[in-house]
């Protein structure tokens, strides 16, 4: 279960004050699984072929980077765009407000509505936050596009996933890097248990138990490894 919180005046302003950066969990999830994933599956794809481990360590080396920037580029380009329309309503808001002020009152009247206040607390409601423009384009903007409080940040998500793509990339290649022997087999006993303690650690922001999200991961990452495995296995040569 989540932890409770402290509900101290001090706390509460705090902890809902505007300008809070936008969680990175979900990048820093899809990064490493994503990372993890592609890299076995090379692993497990190169040697089902029967290719030299030379092979492995050098098409998973250009993998890390190569796909792991373009994944960090692809969600940096995405959140600019979710940056760019943002400001492309909050001017559509800033017009409306400013040529249909009574419609967009009544916009604001129907939200708070829906929220449980009538009558006088409602108008009081209603014309307070019409009277400061920029909370007023604030709950329209959450109310009326379901967009969040606060932009997120593209350079900090593009990081986010670009260093989990990396670190957990590069657990499939470090038994042929280190030179181990079966390295083919500790690095997919590797990589497994990075997809479960990927999945336990995300399960630290659910309320499903650690060991279940663990193993849902690990079975996302187990079936991608198999098919790349017998891929390779169909070329083999």
């Amino acid at each position: 279960m989540p932890e409770d919180h402290d509900h101290s005046p001090e706390d509460i302003k705090a902890r809902l004050a505007p300008g809070k950066a936008a969680g990175f969990l979900r990048d820093a999830v899809y990064g490493g699984i994503d990372g993890a994933v592609t890299t076995l599956a090379i692993v497990a794809g190169v040697a089902g072929a029967g290719l030299p481990n030379s092979v492995i360590v050098v098409l998973g080396c250009a993998n890390i980077l190569a796909d792991g920037f373009s994944m960090a580029a692809g969600n940096f380009a995405g959140t600019k765009a979710d940056i760019d329309d943002r400001k492309r309503i909050i001017a559509v808001e800033e017009r409306h407000i400013r040529k249909f002020p009574d419609g967009e009152k009544a916009e604001l009247r129907e939200i708070l509505l829906q929220r449980g206040l009538t009558g006088t607390i409602l108008e009081s409601a209603v014309a307070e936050i019409a009277s400061q423009k920029q909370k007023w384009i604030d709950i329209m903007l959450t109310e009326e596009y379901g967009l969040p409080r606060d932009p997120p940040n593209p350079w900090r998500l593009a990081f986010v996933t670009f260093f989990a793509f990396i670190l957990a990339g590069s657990v499939p290649l470090a038994p042929f890097l280190l030179s181990l022997q079966q390295p083919f087999e500790i690095s997919v006993g590797a990589t497994l248990a990075t997809f479960f303690a990927i999945g336990a650690i995300k399960s630290r922001w659910s309320l499903s138990p650690w060991w279940r999200s663990g193993l849902e991961t690990l079975l996302i990452g187990s079936i991608a490894a198999l098919v790349a495995y017998v891929v390779g296995l169909a070329f083999q040569i």
